[in-house]
């Protein structure tokens, strides 16, 4: 399967409405939007390995948002993390010390699914809450390309991972993830 890229924006039917939204507001912001792509996909293969075998794709260009909440004094605190799909987020060190809680886990689906106006398995850092932080792992914005979740699973976005830096709420992060061991 090779899908098709396109101009995210030519495709308003393959981007969730959080996602198209913020798309246009980067654009009227001055973004180079027009370096985003989308291609449609099976929603069958939306997960990440699944997309890799079926694609040939590079797991270094693959990056997965992941969403993680934890408390403080009863407030919730949230955020979202984008890494590579060859690493994981370091949720336990670095993800809780930047919100400041004892603990922190993945945000339950449902409500991850609810809040963020986006399918499970097409979350993106693309046109999430404002209030939410993207903490984005470092080798992210040095990859040329990733492909990251649309908002929907029947499509992927592409784009320069140096965009991801710009991205509302952009925080670049070393050492956010870890290697998953082989």
């Amino acid at each position: 399967m090779t899908p098709t890229w396109t101009s995210a924006l030519d495709r308003p039917d393959l981007l969730a409405d959080p996602v198209r939204q913020a798309l246009e507001r980067m654009a009227a912001d001055g973004a180079d939007v027009a370096a985003v792509e989308v291609a449609e996909i099976d929603p069958d293969q939306a997960d990440t390995a699944v997309l890799v075998e079926a694609t040939g794709w590079d797991m270094r260009d693959m990056a997965n948002c992941i969403v993680i909440a934890g408390a403080r004094a009863g407030e919730e605190r949230v955020c979202a993390a984008l890494v590579l799909g060859h690493t994981r987020a370091d949720v336990n060190t670095v993800v809780r010390k930047r919100l400041d809680v004892r603990k922190c886990s993945f945000m339950p689906m449902d409500d991850a699914v609810g809040r963020s106006g986006m399918e499970y398995g097409g979350i993106t850092p693309v046109g999430l809450p404002s209030d939410w932080p993207v903490l984005v792992d470092a080798r992210v914005v040095q990859r040329e390309q990733i492909v990251i979740g649309s908002g929907v699973r029947r499509s992927k976005l592409r784009l320069p991972g140096a965009l991801a830096a710009e991205l509302p709420g952009a925080e670049v992060v070393d050492g956010l993830a870890v290697e998953i061991p082989a």
